[in-house]
């Protein structure tokens, strides 16, 4: 499918404003985990995870996000991408069977959506090209 210039800066700029929240929120929980910020370790606790278990994530958070803004690196994308969904569904699901109510786990559900539309909308240079693509135009 061929699109548009003005069609391309659109998903360009959609892209780059889905993927900026994406990084920001992730870099700003990465930090307050590695860090151990109050509000997290209470989440933490009342979650029932264990506390070392907070700098593990925060430092892969801070990492993913910053892989994310690299250029290149697309496998590493790729996985960044699939980290920050699984952490970030099961954050939700984490809240949903600890009977949490629904504003204490629309957070994690919006940043996985953010995920998902980031890795969907990505830029060509920003997807790993699979030998078998080809035969998938055919």
């Amino acid at each position: 499918m061929v699109l548009d210039h003005k069609t391309d800066q659109g998903r360009h700029l959609a892209y780059w404003v889905i993927t900026g929240l994406l990084v920001f929120g992730m870099e700003a929980g990465g930090f307050a985990q590695f860090f151990q910020a109050r509000f997290n370790t209470d989440g933490f606790i009342h979650l029932g995870y264990p506390l070392y278990s907070m700098k593990i994530i925060g430092a892969w958070k801070i990492v993913g996000g910053v892989v994310l803004l690299l250029p290149g690196y697309v496998l590493l994308k790729e996985w960044a991408y699939a980290g920050f969904f699984f952490l970030l569904t099961g954050a939700v699901i984490s809240h949903i069977a600890s009977g949490d109510a629904f504003y204490q786990w629309v957070g994690p559900l919006v940043f996985a959506l953010l995920t998902v539309w980031s890795w969907a909308i990505r830029p060509a240079n920003r997807r790993i090209k699979a030998e078998f693509e080809p035969a998938l135009r055919r």
